[in-house]
């Protein structure tokens, strides 16, 4: 058994090369021996969003605190919330992120497949976040 206690964990700044805004992550579960399971939480400042991406075995959102969007490609972005748990199936282009007036934080699940578990695209232009 191991615990991560939550005043143990590190906050760091996300790669901006995938995010729009201020994001900040916490490692919470990594692909280690036989489990494929990441599992990270992700606060987004008011504004702050993720590019398009991708993952090759899907996600789970659980949105923990505030208020955000989600979108996948081709369709308008929706409201989420606190307990709100969103699944993207594999490969389902798709971006999501607070709203302007409020931070968003949730917890992002997602397996490895082939070593990786996120493919990045191109940041979500401000007309699409917009909706």
């Amino acid at each position: 058994m191991q615990i991560s206690r939550a005043a143990d964990r590190s906050h760091q700044s996300a790669n901006s090369d995938w995010f729009t805004g201020e994001v900040t992550m916490a490692p919470l579960a990594r692909p280690d021996g036989p489990s494929l399971v990441a599992a990270l939480e992700v606060t987004f400042a008011p504004g702050a969003r993720t590019n398009w991406h991708t993952h090759p075995v899907g996600q789970t959102l659980i949105v923990t605190q505030g208020k955000g969007w989600a979108a996948r490609e081709g369709e308008a972005r929706i409201d989420i919330g606190p307990g709100d748990v969103v699944r993207f199936a594999p490969g389902e282009r798709h971006w999501h992120g607070a709203t302007t007036d409020s931070q968003m934080t949730h917890i992002a699940i997602q397996e490895a497949q082939n070593g990786s578990t996120t493919a990045w695209a191109e940041p979500v232009s401000d007309t699409d976040y917009a909706g």
